[in-house]
């Protein structure tokens, strides 16, 4: 493997690192794009028993805020809920742009590493071959070794650039499918808050 990174080329080096980094996004993304971690099922339930039960502190609103970003989006409306129905409204998509905020952390690093591997690879491909050209005007087409060096070094970068790249495409659109269905949920569910606390719909938020 190491042979393989040396006869690549400095450029390498830069593809090594986009993989690593990559690598790193794809993993913290996976873990905090949990659907439960995101939008816990049954949170909305929880906080209609609480306002039921008149049990609404700040304590737990404090504590309703850290547990997930749907919990941070129905604090914020029901901290301006006795303002009237758009004042809540305003306060849920004003949170709601934070959040989706989070959530896209990271995926612009993860699209520039999947655009850009292929480019280095493709550079690499290039500084090979003008390589190669340069050895057979000064020594012609005898010295294989060098010309199969050269080569060598254009087809290394090229394919670890795209095997860097492929799987951080698929990472990417995956992460931004995944983010749009998680908003889409929390959508429901604080459209259905809003709705309850300003009476224009049954309670069904079970």
């Amino acid at each position: 493997m190491l042979e393989i990174l040396q006869s690549g080329g400095w450029l390498m080096l830069p593809i090594m690192a986009c993989s690593v980094i990559a690598l790193a996004i794809c993993l913290e993304r996976l873990w905090t794009l949990r659907p439960s971690k995101v939008a816990p099922p049954g949170l909305l339930a929880e906080v209609w028993a609480l306002i039921k039960q008149r049990n609404i502190t700040s304590e737990r609103l404090k504590e309703l805020k850290r547990s997930s970003p749907l919990g941070q989006i129905l604090v914020a409306g029901l901290n301006n809920a006795s303002h009237g129905r758009e004042i809540m409204k305003e306060s849920i998509q004003e949170a709601a742009g934070q959040v989706v905020h989070d959530l896209e952390r990271f995926l612009n690093p993860l699209g520039t590493i999947a655009a850009i591997t292929p480019l280095l690879g493709l550079l690499g491909t290039v500084i090979g071959m003008i390589d190669v050209f340069t050895e057979i005007m000064v020594q012609g087409t005898g010295n294989a070794n060098v010309l199969a060096g050269g080569i060598s070094q254009a087809l290394i970068t090229t394919a670890t650039g795209l095997t860097i790249a492929i799987p951080a495409l698929i990472f990417h659109r995956f992460f931004q499918r995944r983010i749009d269905s998680l908003v889409v949920t929390m959508e429901q569910e604080t459209v259905k808050l809003l709705e309850v606390m300003h009476g224009e719909r049954d309670v069904d938020v079970e």
